[in-house]
């Protein structure tokens, strides 16, 4: 029996926030109500700490990314070879994207902070991770004009309930003044999981999955855009966001993430 078209993405969107909002209303509820009957714990190691987010030792843990590394990539190098040195894969293989940048490495604790933010609606974690992404990113927030979330296509969003890339995008627009655009930029098409698949699929993946809506054509026009995102791996989903972008003649796209690969791109420059 002939069900009728799938639900468009403007028909669906409206609804997908309402519930969205619910639900996490509900959580902040809960959540609230659970502080005060119980202690906070740490979200990486699960013990008691005073505040939210992650104790002293686990905190010791993170490592946060700084100079030197990559003008273009933000790969840290393992000594400084001097100001605006590009690493090896920056110059063999360019992205379309100007300048990436990332808060930590992803490593374990790194790995449960974003898991626990995206898939467990730990949305208290967004203004800790974004104010950290702003102070990593300053230098590319400064030049901006606005930032723009990777967005999910709507079929994730319904099941996820929220935008992780959002969320920090909201925290670090309060911290350095750049707007937010949430609705610039489409996922047109649903895309396999980047988990376990090569440099090449993961490109071949995301390749026409983005587009400016039509109605945000002139927001973008000539605009310094700062893509934000949660962990950056390969580059693949960044790299396609960043090439709707331009063709929707953006003046320069640069990229911000709270977490990013390293150990598999080190190079000694």
């Amino acid at each position: 029996m002939d069900t009728g078209p799938a639900p468009s993405h403007s028909l669906a969107a409206p609804f997908l926030g309402a519930l969205r909002l619910a639900h996490l209303a509900w959580t902040h509820a809960a959540r609230a109500a659970l502080d005060i009957a119980l202690p906070t714990l740490c979200v990486a190691c699960r013990e008691p700490v005073a505040g939210e987010g992650v104790c002293a030792a686990c905190w010791a843990k993170l490592s946060f990314i700084a100079p030197p590394y990559c003008a273009r990539l933000g790969i840290p190098f393992v000594y400084d070879p001097g100001p605006g040195i590009l690493s090896m894969q920056a110059i063999a293989d360019p992205p379309a994207y100007q300048r990436a940048r990332a808060a930590v490495r992803y490593d374990d604790v790194a790995r449960t902070l974003v898991h626990q933010l995206k898939y467990h609606d730990r949305t208290d974690l967004a203004p800790s991770m974004g104010r950290w992404m702003a102070r990593a990113g300053k230098e590319l927030l400064d030049e901006a004009d606005l930032l723009v979330p990777v967005p999910l296509h709507w079929r994730r969003g319904f099941s996820r309930r929220f935008n992780q890339s959002g969320a920090l995008a909201r925290t670090i627009s309060r911290h350095s003044g750049v707007a937010v655009s949430r609705d610039a930029l489409r996922r047109v098409r649903p895309t396999e999981h980047q988990v376990g698949l090569s440099r090449a699929e993961r490109a071949a993946n995301v390749q026409g999955a983005f587009k400016v809506a039509p109605s945000s054509r002139a927001e973008i026009q000539g605009r310094r855009v700062v893509l934000i995102d949660d962990v950056l791996t390969s580059g693949a989903t960044v790299d396609a966001c960043a090439r709707a972008l331009l063709r929707a003649k953006a003046a320069q796209v640069d990229v911000l993430v709270f977490a990013r690969v390293v150990d598999a791109l080190r190079s000694p420059i």
